[in-house]
């Protein structure tokens, strides 16, 4: 029972820093001059970057995956916290169904982040408000890392309604 625990601990803290580096680094969308994701552009020769503004014509896009990344990755976290509380507070038998609800919430996030940007990336990197030209590139490994993070909370959302509490 300690292994399918450790299992389950370590399975949830390994999405949440999938969520966390997905979120973060700079490596949604890749060329051979230039990194982007949804806070920032950066050209690699030059070192300079540069914040995605209001300025940008689908400014919108950006900001609905920016926030969806961000609720994602606090009810990652929160369903962890509550995990750790039912442990403590459930009787012997019941199910993890409020865990399992949050984890699902924040898998259903992460979905729509990166259906969203995976819909408007062309539109989001032929604005005319890029320094760089961006346009030709290719998905990075921050915006994998977002469907992978997407499977994982999936998985643990499911784990966690089928998994009983025992002694």
């Amino acid at each position: 029972m300690l292994i399918l625990l450790a299992f389950i601990i370590v399975f949830h803290i390994t999405s949440a820093a999938l969520l966390f580096i997905s979120t973060i680094d700079n490596a949604w969308w890749v060329g051979d001059n230039f990194s982007t994701d949804v806070w920032r552009v950066c050209a690699t020769n030059t070192s300079t970057c540069m914040a995605i503004t209001d300025q940008f014509t689908e400014y919108q896009s950006i900001q609905a995956v920016q926030a969806t990344m961000i609720l994602s990755t606090i009810f990652c976290c929160v369903g962890f916290l509550v995990f750790i509380l039912q442990l403590f507070r459930l009787k012997q038998g019941e199910r993890f169904v409020l865990t399992s609800i949050i984890q699902l919430l924040s898998c259903l996030c992460v979905m729509i982040a990166a259906s969203i940007y995976t819909d408007r990336h062309e539109e989001l990197h032929k604005s005319r408000e890029y320094s760089i030209e961006v346009s030709e590139g290719q998905y990075g490994y921050s915006f994998v890392l977002a469907w992978i993070a997407f499977a994982f909370t999936l998985i643990s959302g499911v784990m966690y309604l089928v998994l009983r509490k025992r002694k």
